[in-house]
């Protein structure tokens, strides 16, 4: 590369606010960042300006939210760096998947209409809006019933999170917005479509949400036609367009886009991405025989693989799904940091608050400090961490959380460590599954949000796993993954890079300090881990589904008090 400094731009679009970072292509180096909270967040109780109530479950976002934030943070990122806009080589953004956005023909969400604004199912539905758990049922027994092999790339279960429950939600609850939206689109290749005037569909989010595979294409009409006959032509009708492979160019700024983001037209544009898979080239993990630990909400596993497995209870398995050439497995943890805050807000005392404010840390600070101090095993307690049902392996939404080992003497630092310990323990179990399956995998490498900090979770997974653990060193890895795949979808021509695997070499780095296993730990972790697994087993395969009876129980109360 010659000449004046190439950079490119990343843009996350995640939960709460967009996070834009400006990076140079050459070593990665962070030029500038950008974060814009969405006025409106995730959207849970009451539409807009609007009387309308939305029931439990609901998690919906403003479309402006996101153009408001793509505006705000790309245009500060020039002005706080001073980079000149020739400087910047493409643009490449990702969102948490599936975010389902109907439109217009033109791209229009249907949730800008004054005619359609009052019904919520106009809005963009949000990758946690989690009342599609009938239609994923039903499409689970579908294509069961009809022995589709496409059902196998996905742990044998469909999620209420993907595209189709989505979009099969609307048909059933709202046909006139079905009828009215010319397109159901993911969020990622709706923001392509504005910056470049160009409608696509990404590889990545086609294949882990939507049923989609590079051998097969889409399931057949007549498996669309079994949730509902008017629903056999939803692919081409609604969303068929060219699917386009991550790294590619999908289109160049327009006029319009240019002028928000005050960028020179004809900037190259990205294929958009899957938030989680994004950040695994910029967690250095671009070939086979790693696993990129994205820690958040919800704990997302990525390994790739030179060839084809089945793994039991993945999330999907998509070839060229992060890297070409490759095959894409995703596992999931569904609870993770959402139960480790959901004890520190409603399981910790008033006087640990005290104590945290009067020595200005952070509750959890305190608690990591606590907890840090037990030895493994001190407590007497094991958990199932399953406080939002268990993804992989076991692929069951009715499972429910459990601790074991209570005691007049326990300590809330005690219960959090439990908690802490049981993630781990479920992602040894998800990691000793792709390897039983034959899926290598030698290195653990974590990025991602507040987890990523908490140095006694990783000690604690580097001792339960008997691995080394490394950490990234971006902080914003899905950012960085959506500015490395922009820098190939430039190219080498214009002073990027041929593949995502060099962009990855190049722009990607570890941090020096390391998580090692302490052989005592060890020890002391597998008989605890056995502990686990016995109850993993208990109540995850139906010897005892006491979990179901009093979920189904509460969700009978419930129903009677409205």
């Amino acid at each position: 590369m010659s000449g004046k400094k190439k950079f490119t731009i990343g843009i996350d679009f995640g939960t709460q606010a967009a996070q834009a970072i400006l990076v140079d292509v050459n070593n990665g180096k962070l030029a500038a960042s950008s974060l814009s909270k969405y006025a409106h967040g995730v959207i849970t109780k009451k539409l807009p300006n609007s009387s309308v109530e939305l029931e439990p479950g609901w998690a919906l976002q403003h479309p402006k939210d996101y153009l408001n934030a793509l505006k705000r943070t790309v245009t500060k990122l020039l002005s706080d760096s001073q980079i000149a806009a020739e400087q910047v080589i493409g643009i490449g953004v990702s969102f948490p998947g599936s975010t389902l956005i109907p439109t217009t023909g033109d791209g229009t969400p249907l949730a800008l209409l004054e005619a359609y604004k009052e019904d919520p199912h106009a809005w963009p539905k949000h990758w946690k809006h989690s009342t599609a758990d009938t239609q994923a049922d039903q499409l689970t027994k579908i294509a069961l019933d009809r022995f589709e092999t496409f059902l196998d790339r996905y742990g044998g279960s469909i999620s209420p999170e993907w595209f189709f429950p989505k979009a099969w939600q609307i048909f059933n609850e709202s046909a006139s917005i079905y009828h009215a939206a010319d397109r159901l689109i993911e969020a990622a290749d709706w923001m392509v479509w504005q910056l470049t005037g160009i409608e696509t569909r990404n590889l990545c989010a086609a294949g882990f949400k939507a049923f989609w595979s590079k051998a097969e294409g889409f399931p057949l009409e007549t498996f669309f036609s079994a949730m509902d006959p008017s629903l056999g032509d939803i692919v081409e009708e609604k969303m068929k367009r060219k699917i386009t492979s991550l790294g590619e160019q999908v289109g160049e700024l327009t006029e319009s886009a240019a002028k928000w983001l005050k960028l020179n037209p004809g900037t190259p544009v990205a294929a958009g991405i899957l938030s989680s898979h994004a950040a695994a080239p910029a967690a250095t993990v671009s070939e086979p025989g790693k696993m990129a630990l994205i820690l958040g909400h919800q704990f997302t596993h990525m390994v790739l693989s030179s060839k084809e497995y089945r793994v039991p209870g993945m999330c999907g398995m998509v070839e060229d799904g992060i890297v070409p050439g490759l095959i894409a497995y995703q596992a999931g943890q569904v609870s993770s940091g959402d139960h480790f805050s959901w004890f520190i807000e409603h399981g910790v005392p008033g006087s640990y608050e005290k104590e945290a404010r009067k020595r200005k840390i952070s509750l959890f600070s305190l608690m990591e400090e606590k907890a840090a101090a037990l030895q493994p095993a001190e407590s007497g307690l094991v958990a199932l961490d399953w406080w939002h049902g268990n993804r992989s392996i076991l692929v069951d939404r009715g499972l429910t959380g459990l601790i074991l080992g209570y005691s007049l003497a326990t300590k809330p630092e005690e219960i959090y460590r439990a908690l802490l310990e049981a993630t781990t323990f479920g992602t040894r179990k998800i990691f000793e599954t792709f390897i039983a399956s034959g899926v290598p995998i030698n290195e653990i490498i974590v990025t991602g949000g507040e987890p990523v900090k908490n140095n006694l979770l990783l000690n604690i997974l580097a001792n339960v796993t008997g691995m080394e653990i490394r950490v990234a060193e971006t902080s914003h890895a899905s950012a960085l993954g959506s500015a490395m795949y922009a820098a190939v979808a430039a190219g080498e021509s214009r002073g990027g890079y041929n593949s995502i695997q060099e962009a990855s070499q190049k722009m990607a780095r570890l941090r020096n300090k390391t998580y090692i296993p302490n052989n005592n730990d060890k020890k002391t972790y597998n008989r605890l881990y056995s502990e686990y697994t016995l109850l993993h087993d208990y109540f995850g395969y139906g010897h005892n589904n006491a979990m179901k009876r009093l979920k189904n129980l509460r969700d009978t109360i419930l129903i009677k008090k409205k």
